[in-house]
């Protein structure tokens, strides 16, 4: 699926979800979009950079997977 997808910039830490999340909008729809690692949990922040590979990380899991819902869960090692 090669889908365009908008982020947003509220990256930010979900103690709900114990995993750093951000938004974005794919063809109208708000998705919230998770990344599960435990390295990147015991970051206190995200820097620019990878913020950027993690918006990578998403478009590859978006080309092959279907969201289903408003919220996408990747698990990263």
């Amino acid at each position: 699926m090669n889908q365009a997808i908008l982020f947003n910039d509220d990256l930010n830490f979900s103690q709900e979800h114990d995993a750093w999340s951000f938004t974005g909008q794919i063809s109208g729809q708000r998705m919230t979009i998770y990344f599960h690692s435990m390295q990147l949990k015991q970051l206190a922040s995200i820097d620019r950079c990878l913020k950027y590979d993690l918006e990578e990380v998403a478009e590859l899991w978006l080309e092959k997977n279907e969201p289903e819902g408003n919220e996408i869960h990747i698990n990263m090692r």
